[in-house]
């Protein structure tokens, strides 16, 4: 009895030892700070002067009163995310149902879509940036087709889509890999017997395949969701936030309005804003596509 009591203990003492940096760790990076950013969003700091001026939910009336364009922010971040999350799913699932037909390149086409996934997305910033600027221009003196002598940064409707474009590229890849995984994981015998009950390719894969991917769909939407909401190192490199807002998300705003205007008081309840509709957003479709997994 003794024994047993003192093996609990020392298990306990070894939880307790193992876990304690982990949560240190976490509560300095994550739960300190998101804690004081709640504090400051209640303050008028420019982030040199030592005590931050209390004024209440002053910054939230004036996000929600439009003094700022965090609410137009918000909205192109929104229509971002949309167009992000049904490109990349769509393609990534039609590119990973052909990459897992036998023949003899499957492996190097698939190592091909992943490269750009592995690079920094400044890098792919900078490089789409010199595409779109002089890479186009001197595809149009081979090639003199008309969409190459757009201006796929500098007009506010095209820029738009430019940056869903990288976006799309970048990430298309790791989706992919998903989506490979739940394809090889539906069971053959299931596939074989869809075949002698007759039914065609493309019935099996949309009666079939298509319902038994329900994880993969949820991790790829779920994944894809929140790298469009979160969007930044894209932006930042390849337009700024332009022309004039076009290309202006959340996450944008928010490093301008503390880093670059020094209103530390005012990004963070932006900051806090923003948190909160990530969090709805995010919470909502797991539970949605976590209904849909049972049904199926």
């Amino acid at each position: 009895m003794k024994q047993q009591s003192h093996r609990k203990r020392k298990q306990l003492w070894e939880t307790v030892l193992f876990t304690l940096p982990a949560l240190i760790l976490i509560s300095v990076v994550m739960y300190i700070p998101f804690l004081m950013s709640g504090y400051y969003s209640l303050t008028e700091w420019n982030g040199i002067a030592k005590n931050p001026t209390f004024i209440g939910f002053a910054n939230f009336a004036a996000i929600f009163g439009g003094s700022s364009n965090f609410l137009y922010s918000l909205g192109f971040t929104v229509k971002y995310t949309l167009l992000f999350v049904i490109a990349s799913n769509i393609l990534a699932l039609a590119l990973a149902t052909a990459l897992t037909k036998k023949f003899r390149l499957a492996n190097v086409y698939r190592g091909i879509f992943f490269i750009p996934y592995i690079m920094s997305m400044t890098i792919v910033g900078f490089i789409w940036k010199f595409i779109f600027t002089q890479g186009l221009d001197k595809i149009y003196d081979l090639l003199p087709i008309a969409c190459l002598k757009w201006s796929w940064l500098g007009d506010p409707k095209i820029a738009f889509y430019s940056v869903v474009l990288v976006g799309v590229w970048q990430g298309l890849g790791f989706y992919i890999v998903l989506y490979i995984a739940g394809l090889q994981a539906v069971p053959a015998d299931v596939l074989e017997a869809a075949t002698v009950d007759g039914a065609s390719g493309r019935q099996r894969f949309f009666k079939v395949v298509l319902p038994l991917l329900g994880p993969s769909f949820t991790t790829c939407i779920f994944m894809s969701l929140t790298n469009g909401l979160k969007v930044f190192d894209i932006i930042l490199a390849l337009t700024k936030g332009g022309p004039g807002t076009a290309t202006y998300s959340t996450t944008m705003q928010i490093y301008q309005e503390a880093f670059t205007n020094n209103n530390y008081g005012m990004g963070s309840a932006q900051a806090i804003l923003y948190f909160i509709v990530v969090m709805v957003i995010t919470q909502l479709t797991l539970k949605l596509m976590g209904s849909k997994e049972v049904e199926l």
